[in-house]
This record gives C-alpha cells, sequence and structure tokens, in this order.
C-alpha cells in the first residue's frame, strides 16, 4: 500500500516514462502477441522478410541515399562500441563527451591496445560539445542524445575535419524521434529500446558507402588486426545484405521494432516522431520554469533534448521519496540516472509516450509535492 494515494483523475493512461527500455505501445504487444514467427529460423524466409521490412522501413524514414545499408548486429550499442575500435577506427578517434554514454565510447577506444589514445573533448554534464578536430583522427564520434542527462547535439559536418574522417553518431535514445539528415555523419547508430520500444539486445547501423570501405579496409587485410567475427562490420553487411543477422537474433525484438516502425511511418515518418517528442518535452519545461520546486538540469535551452528531460528538485524535496511515491501509484523509471546524484529526477518522453501523460505526470508530481513539502 502506497503512503499516499495519488488520486484516480490525476493518473496518466500510462505511467511508463523510463529512458531505455522505455513504453512499448499494447498495440505492438498484441501484434507480437499474433506473430508466427517467434520460434522459427532466422534464415527461413518469414523472418529473413521481417528483417528485409525493417531495413525498407528506415531506409524511408531517414531517406537513405542508395547506395547506404541498413546493418544489424547482436549485442546492442555496447557492442558496437566495441565493433567500431575493430572495425570503423583506424588508428586515432576524437571524442565529444558530455555524459555516461559519450564517456564509455571514449574509454573503450582508450583501452583499444592497437590505437591510439583517443582525443578528448569533455565538458561538465549537463552541457553539451563536438569534438575537438584533430589532424591525426581517422574518426569523430559524439551522441545525438545523451540518455544520462538528456543533452541533445545536432548530426552535423564538422569544418575542418580530414575528408576521409568518419564521423559516427551515437543515435540509441535519437533514433525514431529526433529528426536528423543522417548523411551528415557515416554511421548514424542505436538500439531499439527507445523511440522504436522494442527489447534492447540489438544494434543497427545506418552506414555509409565510406564506412563500410573502412571496415572491409580494417577486416579484410590478410596481414592486418585480429577480427572477431562478432565484431566485424564487413561480415555483418554481408549478412545484412541477406537480411539477416551473423548469429542468431531475438525475434521478438525484430517483431516489436518492425511494428513500431509502420506505427511511425503510418503517421507520417520522422516529422511525425519528432514533433510528438518536442511536444511532451515543451510540456515538461513549461512545467519545470513555473514550478518553484524544480529547476532544468540543461540549463541551455537550445541543449535541451526531446526525448529525456532531466529535471532538478529543489534541496526541500526528497527527490527518492517523491520517485517512490510515484512508483506505489504506477508512474514508474522517472528516477535519475545513477551517476548524476539523487535530487532529481529523469523523464523519458519517447515517441510512445502520449504527451497528454507527460502533462498528467506534472500534475501528480505538483500533487505529491503538496502533500511532502
Amino acid at each position: 500500500m502506497s503512503e499516499l494515494r495519488i488520486p484516480q483523475e490525476l493518473l496518466p493512461a500510462d505511467g511508463r516514462f523510463g529512458s531505455g527500455p522505455a513504453k512499448v505501445r499494447p498495440e505492438a504487444l498484441e501484434t507480437l502477441a499474433r506473430s508466427r514467427v517467434l520460434g522459427t529460423s532466422h534464415r527461413k524466409a518469414p523472418v529473413k522478410d521481417l528483417v528485409g521490412h525493417i531495413r525498407s522501413q528506415l531506409t524511408a524514414l531517414y531517406g537513405l541515399p542508395d547506395d547506404w545499408q541498413v546493418v544489424l548486429g547482436n549485442g546492442g550499442s555496447t557492442a558496437f562500441w566495441d565493433l567500431a575500435c575493430v572495425s570503423l577506427v583506424r588508428r586515432r578517434s576524437s571524442h565529444g563527451v558530455y555524459g555516461e554514454f559519450t564517456h564509455k565510447f571514449a574509454s573503450a577506444v582508450s583501452r583499444t591496445p592497437w590505437l591510439d589514445k583517443p582525443a578528448v573533448r569533455e565538458v561538465a554534464y549537463g552541457s553539451g560539445c563536438l569534438p575537438d578536430i584533430d589532424p591525426d583522427a581517422d574518426v569523430y564520434a559524439w551522441a545525438h542524445n545523451e540518455t544520462s542527462t538528456g543533452v541533445a547535439m545536432p548530426v552535423c559536418p564538422l569544418d575542418g575535419a580530414d575528408r576521409e574522417s568518419l564521423v559516427l553518431i551515437d543515435a540509441t535514445s535519437a533514433a525514431g524521434g529526433l529528426a536528423a539528415d543522417v548523411r551528415n555523419a557515416d554511421v548514424y547508430y542505436f538500439a531499439p529500446q527507445k523511440n522504436f520500444s522494442s527489447d534492447g539486445g540489438l544494434w543497427i547501423a545506418l552506414c555509409s558507402p565510406a564506412a563500410l570501405q573502412r571496415a572491409d579496409e580494417l577486416t579484410s587485410a590478410p596481414d592486418g588486426r585480429w577480427v572477431p567475427d562478432t565484431l566485424n562490420l564487413s561480415l555483418a553487411a554481408q549478412n545484412a545484405a541477406k537480411n539477416q543477422t551473423l548469429n542468431t537474433p531475438a525475434i521478438a525484438t525484430l517483431v516489436l521494432l518492425a511494428a513500431q516502425l509502420d506505427w511511425i511511418m503510418d503517421n507520417g515518418g520522422l516529422g511525425f516522431a519528432a514533433a510528438r517528442t518536442r511536444e511532451s518535452s515543451r510540456r515538461l519545461y513549461e512545467w519545470v520554469e513555473h514550478n518553484e520546486l524544480a529547476r532544468p538540469y540543461v540549463t541551455d535551452p537550445a541543449l535541451r533534448s526531446p526525448v529525456v528531460g532531466t529535471v532538478v528538485m529543489d534541496e526541500r524535496v526528497d527527490a527518492p521519496r517523491l520517485c517512490r511515491i510515484l512508483r506505489e501509484n504506477g508512474i514508474v523509471d522517472v528516477e535519475p540516472y545513477r551517476k548524476l546524484g539523487t535530487d532529481q529526477i529523469r523523464v523519458g518522453m519517447f515517441t510512445s509516450v502520449d504527451p497528454d501523460d507527460v502533462s498528467r505526470l506534472t500534475a501528480c508530481i505538483d500533487w505529491v509535492l503538496g502533500e511532502i513539502v
């Protein structure tokens, strides 16, 4: 029994506001329940057709040029960082670091024994930055959306970068919810458990011809570096061209991803998704600006993410208790990222989240604050 019972009329229709895994629409779960591909071979036509459909929908969603390729593999974005160390970074990379996940990719490169130490431009969490131009860098890396803090950075060209260098964009919490011209990158990679309302364990990379050529260069030389098959982007691309993954994927993840892609495309594509997340974040931040017990963690409005909002609660508020009461009333996963302190809440506003539920969330927080402050 909750210590406080929020009035039923205030509660959101769906109380899931996690920053990943995120809300899965009930309609997608119904699609999963009806699916006849679970428990079948991923090398056979039904699953290969499903993978082909996902690749086609992603190509359409981002308007990819004909010579780009949608590549899939197992392991999620964390595995893709390791893959990039093997298959994409030739010698040195340059990173923009402004949160835990941008830091983790730079750290993965720094621990790779055959690579030079990366160039790292790091700013205080809650702010954002692009990588420094480095004459020795053959890869530049940053995140479209830093999930830990709620900072969004543009997918843009880097003036002064060598023409042969690659741009790698971590889009795990941005893809399917933030607009982007991915032609400004060479690899736009993500896992599907955020805006695509699926499960984790899969990485997806939208790859330019230059990225695939780099992977061939690094993984195919007979006297080159040792490349395990699971970290070989060229091998993953060869399998993707056959609408399959190198090793067995979670079929349910593919079904949920396809259902979400169809829903987004049927409603207008990336423009629909981005407008929906912008509306949700507008409602959250308008509430913050008018609440004396809250302030935005990301102080620069231009850097505030539409899909993840981090709010610092006033010292008069017991933020962990607030989160606990919300959870006991069915409003879940608004706790802050574990390394950013205990005085915050973090709200996932991915494409599946109804903006009206964000308004109801803020009303519930106001009600709780009125009881505990």
